[in-house]
């Protein structure tokens, strides 16, 4: 699992885009699934979750049409990968 945080400039754009050309490029890196949250206390920050290995999505990054994309998506700056505190099976 892959947990990014983001600042965008418009969350609805975000989303759309999240949910059409970002889908079909995770896909094509082999991507499971992905979701994404507005944090409650500022809609323009986004977590997203990916189901995704680390070396799959170390090809996603390398992708030269991902910055493209990130700009689609209104990304205002390189996402920020939340640190895994603990893993439980339960």
């Amino acid at each position: 699992m892959i947990v990014t945080i983001a600042r965008v400039t418009d969350p609805d754009r975000f989303l759309e885009i999240f949910e059409t050309i970002g889908a079909e490029k995770r896909r094509e890196h082999g991507c499971r699934s992905a979701r994404a949250y507005f944090d409650p206390e500022d809609a323009h920050r986004v977590w997203s979750v990916f189901d995704w290995d680390p070396a799959d999505y170390d090809g996603f990054l390398a992708d030269p049409e991902i910055p493209a994309i990130a700009q689609q998506l209104g990304i205002l700056a390189p996402p920020v990968h939340a640190v895994p505190a603990t893993e439980l099976d339960a």
